[in-house]
């Protein structure tokens, strides 16, 4: 049973991977070319706009945790009505506040895009015309949300596989006609995306109404289920507000402040963390849904041992990536934008570095979600973001650099990954403090040891050239690799990877 799981694991990475490394290679192309078309200035016009309405759409998040959870769950425990019941509610309760988000962002969206944005007079027909498609497309998203979660409870990874292949494909399209295109560029790449994204949701429906019957929509509202969901997923909301805050918000607290060019950078570093993260979510999408269904099933060790693994080799995997991109932040920037907007390279490089601590910290989360029990955390993690925002408002005010807001945000995300979660999950779901310390010291060791030869490699033969960028990234890399081996991975581990190299090589 236990090697059945870890084989599903392995080939649900292995299709999430797929599926990043094809998509990762088109976006940061497809970028490049759309920031070219747009110019710096619209491109962070479509973000900040895009940036109201991805603020009203926090619920989509929060909300989309909750279905996948108690999707999951339902298959643990082989419940089939329950989780037709569970399933058609929950797409009502998003129907009902897609309609709330439609009446928010025509209202005060609105207003706030004409009183509060610095954009250009000359462009601001354009910019309504962009939140008004937003809107749509958030509207179509939100009403998405039960359909990936049944995908994701019944880890069908596949899926996202092919359907990536194929988003990816529709955005080249769009980029070439963007290029060709002789409408006004921001209007139309609004247009496009919205094209994209609507006929990609109809291919998940449809393909979700083919393999799974409880996806096959009856209007319900089921008093009780909405109660589990409405207890589990308030909470969720209420993290979700401060999350909202600190990425959507921040874009336009930016455009409050300063040009949309400022948008332009931190929106362009953001992609390429995200990009980055992907390696690290993959894995995460493919693990989580066991981690639940071994609690399900009354197996709470074998789910705490999964997750511990887990949380730990998550950081690994970022930390090769993370460390090496911090690094050569500014010549991976030239040759990917050729122009690079001031302040992209100090964004990026500490928004990586605030993707280590982001680790810890949802990986952690997991562990109370898959208990079922979200409201201490959305007590306390919220707080931090709650109080940086306005912190963060009134330094801008006071004449500060942009970069305050990602000093900010590392601050915050350090504080939740190495102290919140950890004293919430030892509270909570039932860890000791060893566990935790078990997970941190061989990341910490790793961290401190692999440190030193890259930094000191990088002050003296600097990156100016391709050359020196690739031999620092081969040197970065190989150490952290050594370092992972020697004091990251317990000698169990060891042996097995010894005997996979030894049968997969004939040794």
């Amino acid at each position: 049973m236990e090697q059945g799981n870890n084989r599903t694991i392995a080939k649900n990475t292995a299709f999430l991977y797929f599926r990043m490394m094809f998509t990762m290679i088109v976006s940061l192309y497809t970028s490049r070319v759309i920031l070219q078309t747009l110019g710096v200035d619209d491109y962070g016009i479509y973000q900040s706009v895009g940036g109201i309405v991805g603020f009203l759409a926090f619920i989509n998040s929060a909300l989309s945790t909750g279905s996948s959870r108690f999707l999951t769950y339902e298959l643990g425990t082989g419940n089939f009505e329950k989780l037709k019941r569970t399933f058609s509610t929950t797409l009502t309760i998003h129907i009902a506040i897609a309609l709330f988000v439609v009446i928010v962002a025509e209202t005060l969206g609105i207003w706030f895009l004409y009183n509060k944005l610095m954009i250009p007079a000359e462009r601001m027909d354009a910019a309504v015309y962009t939140f008004h498609i937003s809107i749509l497309t958030a509207v179509f998203t939100l009403t998405q949300v039960p359909y990936n979660a049944s995908i994701i409870a019944h880890e069908k990874m596949s899926v996202f596989a092919y359907m990536s292949i194929l988003e990816c494909s529709a955005k080249l399209g769009v980029v070439y006609l963007l290029s060709i295109g002789g409408y006004d560029k921001l209007k139309l790449y609004a247009t496009l995306l919205f094209i994209v994204q609507v006929g990609l949701i109809c291919i998940y429906r449809l393909y979700c109404s083919r393999h799974f019957k409880e996806t096959i929509y009856r209007f319900t509202f089921d008093r009780a289920i909405f109660k589990e969901i409405a207890g589990f997923s308030g909470w969720s909301l209420f993290a979700g507000s401060s999350l909202a805050l600190n990425s959507q918000g921040i874009l336009i607290l930016l455009n409050m402040f300063f040009e949309p060019a400022v948008v332009a950078a931190r929106s362009i570093s953001i992609q390429v963390n995200m990009a980055a993260s992907q390696f690290v979510n993959n894995f995460r999408t493919a693990v989580n849904p066991q981690i639940v269904k071994k609690l399900a099933a009354g197996d709470s060790g074998g789910s705490k041992k999964l997750l511990l693994a887990s949380t730990k080799y998550s950081y690994y995997m970022m930390f090769i990536i993370c460390f090496p991109v911090c690094l050569l932040a500014h010549p991976l920037l030239k040759i990917w934008l050729g122009v690079v907007p001031d302040y992209t390279v100090i964004f990026l490089q500490i928004i990586v570095i605030q993707s280590l601590f982001q680790v810890f910290d949802s990986s952690f989360y997991t562990a109370l979600y898959a208990k079922g029990r979200l409201r201490e955390n959305a007590l306390i993690s919220p707080t931090l973001g709650f109080v940086s925002f306005p912190i963060i408002y009134f330094l801008f005010r006071a004449g500060y650099s942009p970069v305050v807001l990602s000093w900010a945000s590392l601050l915050t995300y350090a504080v939740l990954g190495l102290i919140v979660k950890p004293i919430l999950v030892v509270k909570i779901a039932n860890y000791c403090w060893r566990d935790v310390w078990n997970v941190f010291r061989p990341c910490l060791l790793v961290t401190v040891v692999a440190l030193p030869v890259p930094v000191f490699l990088y002050h003296v033969i600097g990156v100016d050239n391709i050359p020196h960028s690739i031999l620092l990234c081969f040197i970065t890399v190989i150490i952290i690799i050594l370092s992972i081996y020697w004091l990251g991975i317990d000698m169990l581990t060891k042996q097995e990877i010894g005997s996979y190299v030894k049968r997969r090589f004939g040794i």
